[in-house]
């Protein structure tokens, strides 16, 4: 039986952005403090946990500092610097494990790794040089994305070719960072499995979601998803492959592109994912809760759902809209207690439930 951390205990959070924010309020209901480190001159988690450590990523003793002030470490961003994580992981656990981080932080190693797990994904190829490239377009073709291998997010770090004689363009936005092409996959909807294993090796799936971007950052996340029982059935099945496969402790992310033939995985994420946050009203144990728990060594809670909900993601003005959300039945409104709006940025969500099942 995996062993369960004490109630009083302190978990280490990498990282003080919303995600940090609502693992830590979560984490406070099960009864565990939380202790921040991130070099943010202001980090949303830092209002509602017990402690804040802020400090570069690269501050040795800063890091073993803060691994000593706590039980356990966890994080709420995959882009966390290895040498940071080699600071601590000798002082204590880091849940979800570094396989996960170094899968997940260069989208190349990503692909590889589930197309050896057996997956599909879209058609890529390694891009370290204009000749590359050229040989890439060759293979795969026209329309295509050239991403930066390692960081980018919400659309960044990506250019997408249309056509040849774009490449030129495409390369230098890189900016001599090495790169991977992917064919654009023509997709009837992109939905996402929210899982968690747990230390003893249980799994636990939420319903898929069904996502709506625009331009790059993810809007909204429906549930149900407009997908086929069996197709329900085989998106929650790859993502316990994958926990398994990595041997995971905590939640995991996975979005997947439905296509007419199959299943194809886009990308994991190993955290709390956005496209999750559906599951604060819309379950009784919510995708905060059940990595706290997963991480923690307790049993995973009952992650069936007992409302439809729509999530929208509230990203620069669109707080304006706040008293209306406000007033709005059925709806709750999740702020991150950002101080500044700026286009783009993610400042709450608000979940409307739309059915009581």
């Amino acid at each position: 039986m995996a062993e369960i951390l004490a109630p009083g205990s302190v978990i280490g959070i990498l990282g003080g952005g919303q995600l940090g924010r609502m693992l830590s309020v979560a984490a406070a209901r099960l009864g565990y403090r939380c202790h921040i480190y991130d070099p943010a001159a202001h980090v949303p988690a830092a209002d509602v946990a017990t402690a804040l450590t802020r400090a570069p990523w690269d501050d040795r003793a800063a890091l073993a500092t803060f691994a000593a002030a706590v039980d356990l470490v966890t994080f709420e961003f995959e882009n966390i610097p290895t040498a940071a994580l080699d600071v601590i992981e000798p002082l204590r656990p880091i849940r979800p494990g570094r396989n996960a981080l170094a899968v997940s932080q260069d989208r190349l190693n990503e692909k590889t790794f589930l197309r050896d797990q057996g997956l599909q994904t879209a058609p890529f190829a390694a891009v370290d040089s204009r000749a590359d490239l050229d040989r890439a377009l060759a293979e795969i073709g026209t329309p295509a994305i050239l991403k930066t291998r390692r960081l980018g997010y919400d659309g960044k770090g990506q250019t997408r070719i249309a056509a040849q004689d774009e490449a030129d363009a495409a390369w230098q936005a890189m900016d001599g960072a090495p790169a991977i092409l992917e064919g654009v996959v023509p997709f009837t909807r992109e939905i996402s499995v929210i899982a968690a294993r747990g230390l003893s090796g249980e799994v636990a799936a939420f319903d898929p979601g069904e996502n709506e971007h625009k331009g790059g950052i993810l809007r909204k996340t429906r549930v149900p998803a407009k997908v086929s029982p069996a197709q329900r059935s085989d998106a929650v099945l790859m993502a316990a492959k994958l926990l398994n496969a990595l041997d995971y402790v905590g939640v995991l992310g996975v979005e997947i592109f439905v296509t007419p033939q199959a299943l194809l995985v886009n990308e994991i994420a190993p955290r709390v994912h956005n496209s999750g946050h559906w599951t604060q009203n819309g379950c009784a144990v919510d995708q905060f809760e059940q990595h706290i728990r997963a991480i923690a060594g307790l049993p995973l809670g009952d992650g069936s759902r007992h409302a439809d909900v729509t999530m929208t993601n509230l990203i620069g003005e669109d707080l304006d809209r706040l008293p209306d959300l406000l007033r709005a039945p059925h709806t709750a409104v999740h702020l991150y207690g950002k101080p500044e709006t700026r286009p783009g940025r993610k400042m709450g969500h608000a979940n409307h439930i739309t059915t009581m099942r």
